[in-house]
């Protein structure tokens, strides 16, 4: 083999290197049409890398901007959260306001068909704390007539009477207390018999024979001998009926919610009085000169 001399070895790589480029634009011509091979090269070669750049430069932009982002995203749900705090509140209020408005609706409405009757409206603002004792105290006291032994009732039935009264307060003994009772009587069977409390959030239903008719879900209203309360008041409705010896074992449940009293309504009288019903009391309001003597409260003998 002939060996080429080492100044010809430079020409010879320079000519190749010249028909290389010769023969890469040839074939670059004939695929103008399809793109420049040498472009297309150089771009699929660099493509890689400014990928690589492009992404490491978004995600430093992006946890720049979100770390501002996220600051303002604290604050404003910060803001949003004492603004819903606020609304609950406003809420809550609200809605106490109008069962407060609905419950003195009711007061007003049963003091409007029972005009004849004295009566004073007042606000629950105490409870025994302990168990051995079932009572509350109320704004009004001797200074709005209020006196031992007057009946505490609501329009939904009997709450209980008053055992102690002061200058501006009086305290309330419930029926639920064991010390408490009132005089009964079934609306069904017409069986008289007192009702009293047990401590315990159930009424109980005394000295009714076994051999009385009694039925679940019968009413138990006052009967007026207690000489405390008026006849046909709500006292509570019959739950659970025993037998026993020698009496039947009945536990009634309170008509009115004595757990959640808020207004009450004192009886100022300590005779029994006749409460009249909403078509008797819309009659008489009709015809006040044919009734002349319902006007008037009267005491039974």
């Amino acid at each position: 083999m002939v060996a080429i001399p080492s100044r010809h070895k430079s020409l010879v790589l320079l000519a190749g290197v010249i028909l290389l480029q010769v023969l890469l634009l040839a074939v670059q011509i004939k695929r103008d049409s399809q793109g420049r091979l040498i472009r297309v090269w150089t771009v699929g070669a660099m493509s890689p890398f400014q990928r690589a750049g492009a992404h490491g430069v978004g995600s430093i932009r992006g946890i720049w901007n979100h770390y501002f982002a996220l600051q303002n995203t604290t604050r404003d749900n910060e803001q949003l959260r004492r603004e819903n705090d606020a609304l609950k509140l406003q809420i809550t209020q609200l809605q106490s306001k109008a069962a407060e408005a609905d419950r003195l609706a009711g007061l007003l409405n049963f003091r409007k068909l029972h005009m004849e009757v004295p009566m004073v409206g007042a606000r629950v603002i105490g409870a025994s704390a302990g168990t051995a004792t079932q009572t509350i105290d109320i704004d009004r006291g001797e200074r709005d007539g209020i006196k031992r032994n007057m009946g505490v009732i609501t329009p939904d039935g009997v709450v209980g009477k008053v055992i102690e009264s002061y200058a501006n307060t009086a305290q309330v003994l419930l029926l639920t207390d064991k010390d408490s009772g009132v005089g009964a009587l079934l609306t069904e069977s017409r069986v008289q018999s007192p009702v009293g409390g047990t401590g315990e959030p159930l009424l109980f239903m005394k000295y009714v024979p076994n051999d009385d008719s009694v039925n679940n879900g019968e009413h138990v209203v006052t009967s007026g001998m207690d000489r405390i309360f008026p006849r046909d008041l709500p006292v509570g409705t019959i739950v659970d009926i025993k037998p026993g010896n020698p009496f039947k074992q009945i536990r009634v449940r309170p008509a009115a919610n004595l757990e959640r009293l808020e207004e009450v309504i004192v009886l100022l009288t300590l005779h029994p009085l006749e409460l009249r019903t909403e078509s008797e009391s819309a009659a008489s309001q009709q015809t006040p000169a044919a009734k002349p003597a319902a006007q008037v409260p009267t005491a039974r003998p």
